[in-house]
């Protein structure tokens, strides 16, 4: 099953949906803490799922019980903890949340998990697909969207 990750900082609007276009994507599944921030330009949930509709035909879903908990969030981003730690912290608040009973497998199915970030390098959406492939019988095939 084909799965891909977008951010959608360093991206235009048109680049941002040319992706989701080109790759065929069903539905857009935002792994975002918080949806509706200004700064979030064209990615701001309201307009998100205006563009999505009338642009794509793409479905939008918010799924915040992927996203990290705010003060584990904050915390990284304030460099009170390096990466590796905050992946930890991410991947066993998964687990505590058992997220993979929390979410259905077909959402997945040429699913598109956004967030913020450019690079999936450094972003939870990823560590959400590997934890998700840890746990799940159908593992997923990942793509990252740049």
């Amino acid at each position: 099953m084909k799965t891909l990750t977008i951010g959608f900082t360093q991206k235009s609007a048109e680049h941002f949906f040319g992706l989701l276009q080109k790759h065929e994507v069903r539905r857009l599944l935002d792994v975002r803490l918080n949806n509706t921030s200004q700064l979030s330009g064209f990615a701001k949930k309201n307009d998100l799922i205006f563009f999505l509709r009338e642009l794509c035909q793409v479905e939008y879903v918010h799924i915040p019980e992927l996203a990290p908990a705010a003060s584990l969030l904050k915390a990284y981003q304030n460099k009170d903890m390096a990466w590796t730690e905050y992946g930890a912290r991410f991947m066993d608040l998964l687990g505590q949340r058992q997220a993979e009973r929390m979410v259905d497998l077909d959402l997945f199915d040429v699913g598109c998990l956004l967030c913020s970030e450019h690079q999936p390098h450094y972003c939870h959406r990823r560590l959400v697909l590997e934890y998700l492939n840890q746990h799940w019988q159908s593992p997923l095939d990942i793509v990252h969207l740049t």
